[in-house]
């Protein structure tokens, strides 16, 4: 009887500890999700183990939440989480996830902006990309010092941002995110490009602001070489470049159609009617086919441009005044054809 008493004994201590290895082995080890595709969970400021949990079960199907508590407890992971975006692939375990989770090993994501006008609005693109608020991305775009420490002020700092789509951390701060921008926006002037804006008098920001002015010009992508071949011949002929859009932009209307005299007489440096030259920063930010329209803009003599009364955003060109004028009736005719 003691024998078997001592069998049993030793069978329990081997199998004990064996069965322990292969439940800790299923729990941590085996795939712990359900998910078909890679889904990506988000760590914020609030750091809330409660909440991820939860995200686990309903984005990627966690099979058995106690066990990842668990583990997690074990490795005292919900007292020092770290923020993030965080990828759940196919297959993957508890062990691994944590192990990612705890260590901030999370994967880049991708932020695009394009078609923007104001800085008020890039920033509250990139805060619905990033683990960012508007009001701070706004706090260093408006700080001067900010702006000349990268080499620009707080009305041409949008000049910094190439639109593009680029690859940073979802948690990424808005100095290192600014920091990165300047990188890609030295990148894009490469000495090529210096030597042409160079060649039209005109520094990589002076670029930007006039191509901002060509794209709000026209809704032709097509004519920005031509816009911006008409702006740079009244640049060097010192004739006002009675820009309409840096009229809207001066009086903060960019929806107005027709653009009155009283627009005109507004008093503001962006008002091109009243003031000579460029105006001291951007009307919105100018895409690259914009930026690379100045820089190999189309050599021509035009002067005058007005919108084509087909509304079709293009325009018709012209060197005299007196064809201008002809252009000029015929678009006013629409207007008050269609009661604009």
């Amino acid at each position: 009887m003691k024998r078997f008493l001592f069998v049993g004994l030793w069978l329990s201590c081997f199998f004990l500890p064996v069965g322990a290895v292969l439940w800790g082995y299923a729990s941590f080890y085996t795939p712990g999700f359900a998910n078909r595709k890679t889904i990506y969970v988000y760590i914020d400021d609030r750091k809330d183990f409660g909440n991820l949990c939860g995200r686990l079960i309903d984005s990627a199907g966690m099979t058995h939440p106690a066990n990842f508590k668990r583990l997690a407890g074990l490795w005292k992971y919900p007292e020092n989480m770290k923020t993030g975006r965080y990828a759940v692939t196919p297959g993957m375990n508890y062990w691994t996830l944590l192990n990612n989770l705890r260590r901030g090993q999370q994967t880049a994501t991708r932020i695009t902006f394009h078609n923007i006008r104001l800085i008020e609005d890039l920033a509250e693109r990139l805060a619905e990309q990033l683990m960012l608020r508007k009001d701070e991305i706004l706090l260093l775009l408006n700080n001067p010092d900010n702006c000349r420490s990268l080499g620009f002020t707080t009305e041409t700092i949008g000049a910094l941002f190439i639109p593009d789509t680029y690859e940073v951390y979802w948690n990424i701060s808005v100095e290192n995110l600014l920091q990165r921008m300047k990188r890609e926006y030295d990148a894009f002037w490469t000495d090529q490009r210096k030597k042409k804006a160079a060649a039209i008098s005109l520094t990589p920001v002076e670029v930007a602001i006039l191509a901002s002015i060509v794209e709000e010009e026209t809704a032709a992508a097509d004519e920005y070489p031509v816009v911006a071949g008409l702006y740079l011949n009244r640049l060097r002929q010192g004739i006002p470049l009675q820009a309409d859009p840096t009229v809207k932009f001066a009086i903060g209307n960019f929806s107005l159609q027709r653009i009155l005299f009283e627009h005109l007489e507004v008093d503001s440096p962006y008002n091109t009617y009243k003031y000579a030259g460029l105006p001291p920063g951007l009307l919105r930010l100018p895409s690259v086919r914009g930026l690379d329209g100045v820089l190999n803009y189309a050599e021509h003599r035009y002067i005058y441009m007005c919108a084509k009364e087909d509304f079709s955003g293009r325009h018709n060109f012209a060197v005299t005044l007196a064809e201008h004028n002809r252009n000029a009736n015929r678009y006013r005719a629409e207007l008050n054809r269609r009661n604009i």
